[in-house]
C-alpha cells in the first residue's frame, strides 16, 4: 500500500497524474449505486474482491465483473446459478463458468503463484460441490490444486492409500458431511495445517449440517481450523493466506 502511494503522489509531481485522477485512485473504489466495488482490495489482500452471487441479479452481475476486470483484475463470484452465468458470459465469453461449484472466474495477470500445494479431501461424492468451490477457489488464487476425493471414514483403507498424496500438500481442506469424522482422523495423520468444511449432506439429525460442524469444532485433533457450513470457498482462502506465508521453510 505505502509503495502504491509514494508511485501515485510522485505521478502527479511528475505531472503525469492531475489531483482529481489520484484522487480517484486513492479513494479506493467505484460507487456504481447498489454496489461500491472495492478497487484496492487487491493491494490489501493480495486479491480482487470477491463477489457473492447469491440475492444479486444478472444485470448486476454483470456491471459489477466489467468493474473489476476493466483494470485488469481477476474476478471470481460465488454462487453463481446456471442461469444468471449464461446471462453474465453473454457479455463476458472470456470468464469460465463451473456449475459443480457454481464458480464464475477469469485469472488475469494480477494473481501471483504461491508456489505451493492445497489438497482438497472430501468423504463422499455427495460434497463434490462443496469440495469444488475449495478446489476451484484455490487455483483460481494462485495455489496448485490436488484433489483426493471419496476417502470417507466408513472406509478407511482408502484414505490410507492417499497418505503420500497428503504429505505432498503444504495446506489441507477437508470437507465431509454426516458427522464430520474425516478432518479429525486425517488431523491425526497429517502435520500440515488442515482446514474442516462441514458440508450440509447428511440425514434428519445432521440438521443441514449443524451436527457436523459442532462434531469438526470439537474435534479431539490439535490445531484444525473450521470454517462455516458448506464454506469451501472460504476454507480456500485461508489456506492461500496460509501457502502465502509459507509454513514450511526447509521441509519436513
Amino acid at each position: 500500500m505505502r509503495e502504491s502511494l509514494q508511485s501515485i503522489l510522485k505521478a502527479v509531481e511528475e505531472g503525469k497524474m492531475t489531483s482529481r485522477e489520484a484522487h480517484d485512485e486513492l479513494k479506493g473504489y467505484e460507487n456504481l449505486g447498489y454496489a461500491r466495488v472495492d478497487s484496492a482490495r487487491s493491494k490489501r489482500k493480495g486479491f480482487p474482491e470477491v463477489v457473492y452471487g447469491g440475492g444479486k441479479t444478472a444485470e448486476q452481475l454483470v456491471e459489477i465483473t466489467a468493474t473489476i476486470m476493466k483494470d485488469g483484475r481477476s474476478v471470481l463470484a460465488t454462487r453463481i446459478s446456471e442461469e444468471k452465468a449464461a446471462r453474465v458470459q453473454a457479455f463476458h465469453n472470456e470468464i469460465t463458468y463451473d456449475p459443480v461449484s457454481r464458480l464464475l472466474y477469469y485469472r488475469q495477470g494480477d494473481v501471483v503463484s504461491t508456489g505451493r500445494r492445497v489438497g482438497v479431501l472430501c468423504a463422499g461424492t455427495s460434497d463434490l460441490r462443496v469440495a469444488e468451490e475449495a478446489a476451484v477457489t484455490a487455483d483460481v488464487m494462485g495455489n496448485e490444486v490436488h484433489r483426493i476425493y471419496d476417502v470417507g471414514v466408513a472406509g478407511l483403507h482408502r484414505l490410507l492409500d492417499a497418505l503420500p498424496e497428503i504429505d505432498a500438500c503444504d495446506v489441507l481442506i477437508v470437507v465431509a458431511g454426516m458427522e464430520g469424522a474425516l478432518p479429525s482422523v486425517v488431523g491425526g495423520l497429517a502435520p500440515q495445517p488442515l482446514i474442516a468444511v462441514p458440508t450440509s449432506v447428511g440425514y434428519g439429525a445432521n440438521m443441514e449440517g449443524l451436527a457436523t460442524l459442532l462434531g469438526m469444532l470439537n474435534s479431539c485433533s490439535s490445531g484444525i481450523t473450521v470454517v462455516n457450513i458448506d464454506n469451501g470457498f472460504g476454507a480456500a482462502y485461508s489456506a492461500t493466506l496460509m501457502n502465502r506465508i509459507g509454513w514450511r521453510e526447509n521441509g519436513r
